[in-house]
């Protein structure tokens, strides 16, 4: 049964529809314009009472009943053990993998995150925000995280061990983004490794390609400001 996916082009985003290229599971897309403000909907908040993208909903769930679930690490965990695929072999495999997504979700993510606000979107606003020490921070403190990683790369082919999993899924988006974030690679060729392997997978390239064309530049979208950085009249 065909999956419904709540989403929009975001590194976020690109986690769950990359999983379900690379799972082959059948979906339809919704998509949830962030800077129009399309997840304060209240149809948008049944399914995701966050108001963050992304969220899916399958109809096929658990004992044959429907079920949504919001947090792309919760949805990652949720198809790996739905179809047993990307999860591991055993027990200790999925403690790898658990570990290193919640590494992404509490860590990579929100401080890349951060790094691309005060980095980029912050010195773009009206007033202009720029902020050295928050750059500084934010910027640091992803160098450092992207270190860590490239020491795991050092001896293991994916993240979780020599298997490809959710977790490469769930880092591979935001890690890509390494320029935005003021990276180099230079002095992390595991990580440049990884970084060009799982981009050339189809299923990734696919995923993440899903609506490219309707992201907007932020820097310039003052509406799309107003909602994302929390300035609505």
């Amino acid at each position: 049964m065909t999956i419904e996916l709540h989403y929009w082009p975001t590194p976020n985003g690109w986690k769950i529809s990359i999983a379900l290229e690379e799972m082959g599971l059948p979906y339809n897309t919704h998509f949830v314009n962030i800077g129009a403000g399309d997840q304060f909907k209240p149809d948008f908040l049944k399914i995701a009472p966050n108001n963050r993208m992304p969220a899916i909903v399958d109809p096929d769930g658990p004992d044959g009943t429907p079920i949504s679930i919001f947090e792309s690490g919760a949805i990652l965990q949720y198809l790996a053990r739905k179809t047993g695929q990307f999860y591991g072999e055993t027990e200790r495999d999925r403690v790898a993998v658990d570990q290193w997504l919640m590494w992404q979700m509490g860590g990579l993510g929100p401080m890349a995150g951060q790094a691309h606000h005060f980095l980029k979107y912050a010195p773009a606003m009206e007033p202009p925000n720029d902020l050295p020490y928050a750059k500084d921070r934010y910027r640091n403190e992803t160098a450092r995280l992207l270190g860590v990683m490239n020491k795991q790369l050092a001896e293991n082919r994916f993240v979780a061990g020599e298997f490809y999993s959710i977790a490469d899924m769930a880092i591979w988006p935001w890690a890509s983004l390494w320029e935005g974030q003021e990276q180099r690679l230079d002095d992390k060729p595991h990580l440049a490794r990884w970084l060009d392997e799982v981009g050339a997978r189809p299923a990734v390239q696919k995923g993440r390609a899903l609506a490219a064309d309707q992201r907007s530049d932020v820097t310039t979208d003052r509406e799309a400001q107003k909602v994302l950085f929390g300035k609505r009249d």
